[in-house]
């Protein structure tokens, strides 16, 4: 496992440094939209726009690394989102913001699918679950730190956007000089809603649910700190532990999950999150300490949803079905994120900044009431009958991540090496053995045409030990590549 790990900690630092600059952008955008008077609806829609930018992603970036290749397309990408970060404060128009989240969300959909089929080309079915629980805990502790780390800064200078752009920017340079084997090829698949609905209505619709609450959640809780008096840093750190109350819940809550109906759990969850929205609302705490503690709370309550909603369609798929599965419930869960942002912006413009609460306490309660709906309507698996819970292939951080080895022989999923493009340089060679065998066997061509030549010039009166024109003539040759 430790070598395993050690082949891909280049790709994992990369990880830690382009989400902890998407981290800090996260945090700082929303303050800094505020600072240039910028409306609650529009801080709304440029939040919005980072999850078109994914949806986006989700179906055209597979389409620029088949046409670059996975390690071009890597370095294309994330110079691409160094840029865009860094067009924020040369720049200051809601609506040019607006389009620089979209290439952010775009560029972030192809770099989650790179990652993600990389480590899973590294992994095995015996250690793909603790690879993909090691990613995934790197990318959203970087993505906290990211976000915390504004306490540091001055939103009010251009340093912020400058370290957001640096660090993206250096995700590059691991990957460039990384050793360890190429990516595996990216994988495809339909999206069908109807298909996936009918498969697990509750986690369809509840996934779409969760969408909307947790995309305003993600996004806006800095400017709700902002403007409940909390400064700054507070309101950075009132952010972070959102994230934080759903790493401490989230392997606890999918564990339980195994034992008991996914549905009841959502269920409970979802009631639980309204419960400690309401309270919010009710009591609007603003002192630093009891706000962020009830954010702990809205966080654990949270933000294992969607890996719950996920598992349980898993309990209703084919194991072959596993990718498309999990691929249609991001795609589901990005389309919510882009509305729950712009209701969560109106609501608080007309309500203050409670509204962002009022809209996951309307949403968290709807999702319950459907799922309840389904719980009468159809009887729960046994325990038997659902697979265990994963955390990382339940996670919505990518679209590739799949609970078992993907298959470059499935022409319904994945695109061999051999059809993409890009793949006939050089640098990307899957078969390796072969083509070690190949190399051997010219080498051994060689030396036989030496042999032969050296032997010819002896026959011919040539001195011993002097090179023949026939040896010279072959060796001044370029050797051809495999």
């Amino acid at each position: 496992m430790a070598q395993t790990l050690l082949s891909v900690s280049a790709l994992l630092l990369s990880v830690a440094l382009l989400i902890f600059g998407h981290g800090l952008q996260t945090t700082l955008l929303p303050l800094a939209a505020d600072r240039f008077y910028f409306s609650d609806f529009e801080i709304g829609a440029i939040s919005s726009a980072y999850f078109v930018g994914m949806v986006i992603g989700c179906f055209g970036a597979p389409l620029l690394i088949m046409r670059a290749g996975h390690i071009r397309a890597f370095a294309a990408l994330v110079s691409m989102m160094s840029a865009a970060a860094i067009l924020h404060p040369v720049v200051v128009d809601p609506v040019f913001w607006v389009v620089i989240r979209i290439v952010s969300g775009f560029c972030l959909a192809g770099f989650y699918m790179i990652v993600e089929s990389w480590l899973n080309e590294s992994a095995t079915n015996e250690n793909r679950g603790t690879i993909m629980s090691v990613y995934i805990v790197i990318l959203f502790g970087a993505l906290m730190l990211g976000q915390v780390s504004i306490a540091t800064m001055s939103i009010a200078s251009f340093i912020p956007f400058v370290i957001a752009s640096v660090t993206v920017s250096l995700a590059v340079m691991p990957v460039s000089l990384t050793t360890s084997a190429q990516p595996a090829p990216i994988t495809l698949v339909r999206f069908r809603p109807v298909q996936l609905y009918k498969n697990s209505p509750a986690a369809f619709v509840g996934v779409f649910f969760i969408g909307i609450s947790q995309g305003a959640l993600l996004t806006l809780t800095p400017l709700y700190g902002s403007q409940i008096g909390l400064s700054t840093n507070q309101s950075a750190f009132y952010a972070a532990a959102i994230i934080g109350g759903g790493l401490i819940a989230q392997w606890p809550v999918g564990r339980l999950s195994d034992r008991m109906d996914r549905r009841v759990v959502l269920i409970i969850l979802g009631l639980a999150t309204a419960a400690a929205s309401t309270a919010i609302v009710v009591f609007s705490p603003n002192v630093f300490l009891i706000a962020a503690g009830t954010a702990v709370l809205v966080g654990m309550f949270s933000q294992p949803l969607y890996a719950i909603a996920v598992a349980h369609a898993f309990d209703h798929a084919a194991q072959e079905d596993f990718v498309e599965t999990s691929s249609g419930m991001l795609l589901s869960f990005g389309i919510g994120s882009i509305v729950g942002p712009l209701v969560a912006s109106v609501l608080m413009g007309q309500m203050g900044p409670s509204g962002l609460y009022v809209m996951v306490i309307a949403f968290n309660v709807l999702m319950a009431a459907f799922i309840f709906t389904r719980v009468l309507t159809r009887e729960a698996l046994t325990a038997e009958e659902k697979t265990d819970f994963e955390y990382a292939a339940t996670a919505q951080v990518g679209t590739v991540i799949s609970t078992e080895e993907l298959n470059a022989e499935d022409e319904e999923y994945v695109i061999p090496p051999e059809e993409f493009p890009a793949y006939e340089d050089d640098i990307y060679n899957f078969d390796t053995e072969a083509s070690n065998d190949t190399e051997k066997d010219e080498t051994e061509a060689v030396s036989a045409d030496d042999t032969v030549g050296a032997d010819t010039s002896l026959k011919d009166g040539a001195p011993e030990g002097a090179p023949s024109e026939t040896v010279s003539e072959e060796l001044a040759k370029p050797a051809d590549k495999t």
